[in-house]
């Protein structure tokens, strides 16, 4: 009866070595090869763990500068933490592997495991079987390890596109950047209808930020080089300046703003909706909060600065005042919790 049970518990055993080193090697290729955005609980299991660290570590500091500083190294210590925990629950799987091929105890099953994944040595077993299991997992661990490699070098390439991006606004907007500040710009030559080039970069940029932030969705909390920028404020900065320029300028509304609204809007929501209920944050907690939102006296102060500076403002205020908050309300909830989820600078209203 004793065989029998020992026989049936590493016959179970050995499955779930077999279902865990399967299910790591599946996570480790829809993370890094896999191009579409598909969520990983295995990695979010992660990446939570190393982000409740930091978040404890954030509270203790008393200006917003030091959180970012402490902040600023969440995303390169999960990434280079994650082929680590894959690595961790490979060895966890070729253990239970080795110990229901009865190759020993625990501990010395672990050992081989270790040595196999880490290259330290082979085995010394005569069976053909554990010695093909030990070379495959040295194959595993060397892989996992490339696959990061590989990828870091596409990870810093769309993470210096988009701050480009980020640092060119931030250079039109004015400082603190204000969608009043940046439409001016737009207008310097009275054209704020047929700047078509601008809008067709911004909508490039938020095309990119779709594609990059969801299928490496370590990228969204790369944060950028200056504590004052965030690729989600200066994405709401685009998307307010157009929400005002449609709901408040008197004129044509340039057929390339509007697309580059809509792309603004289908990224941050997809990007947005990638995340909820994924990372950590309690939603309900970040889409209460309307410290950020606009008012009318705002609205009508901007309105006045716009006026002054030559461009012709609706007359009906109140009907303007109406469709501008329509039109944030199509991205304020997602532009709320990403701003959140990634302690961003505090979000500022459109006006």
């Amino acid at each position: 009866m004793h065989y029998y049970l020992l026989l049936t518990l590493r016959i179970i055993t050995g499955m779930g070595g077999v279902v865990l080193v399967i299910t790591t090697l599946s996570a480790a290729i829809r993370s890094f090869i896999l191009p579409r955005n598909e969520v990983v609980r295995m990695n979010v299991w992660a990446f939570m763990g190393i982000r409740t660290i930091f978040d404890a570590a954030a509270r203790l500091a008393n200006s917003y500068e030091r959180r970012d500083k402490i902040m600023a190294h969440y995303a390169p210590v999960a990434l280079v933490a994650l082929p680590v925990f894959w690595e961790g629950l490979v060895s966890l799987g070729y253990t239970s592997l080795y110990w229901a091929l009865g190759e020993g105890t625990w501990k010395q099953c672990y050992e081989l495991s270790s040595s196999s994944l880490l290259t330290l040595g082979t085995t010394d077993s005569h069976h053909l079987l554990i010695s093909a299991l030990s070379y495959s997992e040295a194959t595993l661990g060397l892989l996992l390890l490339t696959l990061l490699i590989s990828y870091l070098p596409t990870i810093y390439q769309a993470f210096s596109r988009r701050e480009a991006t980020v640092a060119l606004l931030e250079l039109r907007a004015g400082t603190p950047p204000t969608a009043a500040c940046l439409l001016t710009w737009l207008n310097h030559d009275g054209s704020v209808q047929n700047d078509d080039q601008q809008w067709a970069e911004w909508e490039r940029w938020f095309v990119e930020i779709e594609e990059s932030h969801t299928s490496l969705p370590v990228l969204s909390f790369f944060r950028s080089p200056q504590p004052g920028r965030s690729w989600v404020t200066a994405g709401g900065l685009i998307l307010d300046t157009a929400a005002l320029l449609f709901a408040a300028v008197d004129g044509p509304q340039p057929r390339q703003a509007q697309i580059t609204f809509k792309a603004g809007c289908l990224a941050l929501n997809r990007v947005y909706r990638f995340f909820d209920n994924k990372a950590g944050a309690e939603p309900s907690s970040l889409l209460s909060a309307e410290e950020d939102a606009p008012n009318r006296a705002d609205f009508d102060l901007t309105c006045a600065e716009l006026t002054g500076h030559g461009l012709k403002i609706c007359e009906d205020r109140a009907d303007a005042w109406r469709r501008y908050c329509e039109l944030r309300s199509r991205y304020t909830t997602a532009l709320r919790f990403l701003a959140k989820l990634t302690m961003a600078p505090g979000a500022r209203s459109g006006t």
